[in-house]
């Protein structure tokens, strides 16, 4: 009954909320973001939804737009500011994606929206993570977050979606407040930002460059 009805309406309604009493933060975050990075204030990116239906996720921007001499974006690394770092750290850059939660492409509790190459990387029992809404924080978020494996990961998501009840989603979104706070496992040891699935399997010896390819190729395509 939660999971078919309940949710949805929670999520619209707890969202609407939220961007009401957060919009002064909107505001300041926004004029910081346009003075320090320049336009556009927020960054859209396709991301597989429920059922994998890609839709435009909203964040506010962390990096510039730097560029080689061929036009190719410079890595993360690179075009990651000092201000971008702490918007990440205090997960304020997530708060546009209220409105994807709002509109309902998202919701509040569920596996993390990912990249649609890491979706096409990942296998079929792992792509079933893409039968509910993805969410603003789930369950891998609260037992990891960017600082597990892919497989946990996963692993997390799979489990989350087996047992979705309006218990659990409160527990793991009083979690999540803790680890904002406490502005744990951002990013994957040793990286800027988190690690690409298709990376990690390569990375991993998981793939060959040949499978990685022909993914990325894929991907280009759609």
């Amino acid at each position: 009954m939660y999971k078919r009805f309940f949710k949805r309406f929670l999520d619209f309604i707890l969202s609407l909320v939220a961007i009401i009493i957060l919009s002064p933060v909107y505001i300041i975050v926004a004029l910081l973001v346009r003075t320090k990075l320049g336009s556009p204030v927020i960054f859209k990116q396709e991301r597989p939804g429920k059922d994998e239906k890609i839709f435009k996720m909203y964040k506010f921007r962390t990096m510039t737009d730097e560029r080689d001499k061929e036009g190719n974006l410079l890595p993360d690394d690179v075009r990651l500011t000092s201000f971008g770092k702490k918007l990440r750290s205090t997960s304020l850059d997530e708060l546009p994606e209220l409105f994807n939660i709002l509109k309902g492409d998202m919701s509040i509790v569920g596996p993390r929206p990912q990249l649609v190459k890491d979706m096409i990387f990942m296998t079929e029992e792992q792509r079933k993570r893409h039968t509910v809404r993805q969410g603003l924080t789930g369950w891998a978020q609260v037992n990891g977050r960017n600082a597990i494996s892919w497989e946990d990961k996963i692993n997390y998501d799979l489990q989350y979606i087996q047992d979705i009840t309006f218990i659990n989603d409160l527990k793991i979104i009083f979690q999540t407040l803790v680890k904002v706070f406490k502005k744990e496992d951002i990013s994957t040891e040793g990286m800027e930002t988190a690690e690409d699935l298709g990376d990690y399997l390569l990375r991993t010896h998981q793939i060959s460059q040949q499978e990685y390819d022909k993914v990325i190729r894929t991907t280009q395509t759609l």
